[in-house]
């Protein structure tokens, strides 16, 4: 693992596939001229709407989002991460929730689909039923072992709330954690960050969480700050309320400064 630099991307998608990946690529291009070597998109980075529309549209979906991810890795010479989209599940009617890593070259490194659905009641008076429209994953999250860029584990938004996942990625080394989401704004202003920087300081990695943004369509409100936190749990850098990227440099040096200070992965009793 080398030093090296890594973005989230901060979106406000909406119901026009074609407009949100053409700010994802604006966007992925700021990023790449700032040096990033990874880039993670967030949660439904290419589609944000209503629940019947995305169903309607998900082949179109799901076929234009990988064929942008492997575009966008080619031209640009990144890893990028696909935060997620929609991935039509045969003779269902529904969809995974699902992440891509993509290498440079285009080649799918791994994938996860999501296996905490979003089925809550907020007290801002809106109601989500992820099960609804997607089907649970059913196995844990995969960690991809990169000589370069150190060893990176995956998952999806409503995970964060689930630390036994992400104890499960540091048992399989992960350095470096995705956290790619569409936060609600209500929950997102007293729960995201603190839970962002929970899963950091528990499992000492890496933690990236690419975001959505502002007003997605009629009332989806997102948080937005993305962030980038190092394994102390210190926030590198946040996107803020608009979309933009957050851009901060991996060092494993670090890593290994903040492991052997508090090694507590070693101290585990259960």
């Amino acid at each position: 693992m080398k030093s090296y630099l890594a973005a989230a991307i901060q979106l406000t998608s909406v119901p026009d596939l074609q407009k949100n990946l053409a700010q994802a690529e604006e966007l992925i291009e700021l990023a790449v001229r700032q040096g990033a070597e990874l880039v993670g998109l967030p949660e439904n980075f290419s589609y944000m709407g209503e629940e019947k529309d995305k169903l309607a549209q998900g082949d179109a979906i799901a076929l234009e989002s990988e064929k942008f991810l492997k575009k966008m890795a080619q031209r640009f010479q990144i890893t990028i991460l696909g935060g997620s989209f929609p991935l039509p599940v045969d003779n269902t009617g529904k969809v995974y929730n699902t992440t891509l890593l993509i290498d440079q070259n285009g080649q799918e490194l791994a994938r996860y689909y999501k296996v905490h659905l979003f089925d809550v009641d907020v007290p801002d008076g809106n109601t989500y039923r992820e099960s609804s429209t997607v089907v649970a994953g059913t196995q844990l999250p995969p960690v991809y072992f990169s000589e370069k860029l150190g060893n990176l584990g995956l998952s999806i938004c409503y995970d964060v709330r689930f630390p036994e996942l992400y104890r499960h990625l540091a048992d399989k080394g992960a350095d470096v954690i995705f956290i790619p989401a569409a936060f609600t704004a209500f929950t997102g202003k007293d729960h995201w960050q603190v839970l962002l920087q929970a899963r950091a300081i528990e499992n000492t990695a890496y933690v990236i969480a690419p975001a959505q943004t502002g007003n997605n369509y009629s009332r989806r409100l997102t948080h937005g700050h993305a962030v980038i936190i190092d394994p102390w749990g210190v926030i590198l850098a946040d996107a803020g309320e608009k979309p933009g990227i957050a851009i901060a440099e991996i060092k494993p040096t670090r890593l290994e400064q903040v492991r052997r200070q508090m090694p507590s992965l070693q101290h585990r009793v259960f």
